[in-house]
């Protein structure tokens, strides 16, 4: 059976109004679509998939501060919670979940975006491809500014992350802010690419890194000690300076 993948996000303490929040959320599902055809199309979570049918939504900034202004999308004063669905069946090997908590400024708990992929049935043509994956980490990174971004499977997650949630580790692909450090040249077969002047995403493999797979394991433990050497990860809301050159 295949292993589960999704992307994650995550920043520190950033307090952000609705308005903001909205912004982001509404670039974010603008750029996604780009991705890939299964983002065209969007639905609020709901406690069942029939009544999350029901509620299809258009992903514009005015829609988020509809959102962003109830109640039930509030986290207690601090910042915004919101998730979403494609409305795809789980074991169609299309479409996937987004869920995203953003606008806090509280200690312990990382702002961040999760995007769930969907499992994909064993000879299906594959969703998550190299270039889809990349494209991903690009509008999460220009949409939301996080830290640190990844594309990881939960066993990958596992083995390669080391204490929490909060701390960071190398997955298929990683993102580190600028903020953060400047990622120097590593070694073959790992790409390093800007993103639009915010940070630089690393690609271990043009394959999908896969957890059964003791050279993938063993290339992510080799980058994941140098960028740690390097300063360049570190727990999510670390505000140390970044080292000068």
């Amino acid at each position: 059976m295949s292993e589960s993948y999704l992307a994650g996000a995550y920043w520190g303490c950033r307090r952000e109004s609705a308005g903001e929040c909205a912004r982001r959320a509404a670039t974010f599902f603008r750029l996604l679509a780009e991705c890939h055809p299964s983002y065209a199309r969007w639905y609020e979570q709901a406690s069942s998939p029939k009544r999350a049918l029901e509620l299809q939504f258009e992903p514009t900034e005015d829609s988020f501060v509809r959102f962003f202004g109830k109640k039930k999308y509030q986290s207690d004063g601090d910042g915004f919670h919101f998730s979403a669905w494609t409305g795809h069946d789980r074991q169609a090997g299309e479409g996937g979940m987004v869920m995203i908590h953003c606008g806090s400024d509280a200690e312990g708990a990382p702002n961040s975006v999760r995007l769930y992929f969907p499992k994909e049935p064993l000879g299906s043509e594959p969703m998550l491809t190299m270039s889809v994956a990349a494209g991903v980490m690009r509008v999460l990174a220009v949409a939301w500014e996080p830290d640190w971004a990844v594309v990881t499977s939960d066993d990958l997650w596992e083995q390669l992350s080391r204490h929490g949630e909060a701390d960071t580790f190398v997955g298929w692909m990683t993102y580190i802010s600028h903020n953060w450090g400047e990622v120097l040249p590593l070694t073959e077969p790992v790409r390093i690419e800007p993103v639009e002047g915010k940070g630089n995403l690393i690609i271990l493999t043009p394959e999908r890194l896969t957890a059964t797979n003791t050279e993938h394991v063993a290339l992510g433990h080799r980058i994941q000690r140098l960028l740690e050497e390097r300063g360049l990860l570190r727990e999510v809301g670390d505000r140390r300076q970044t080292p000068s050159a």
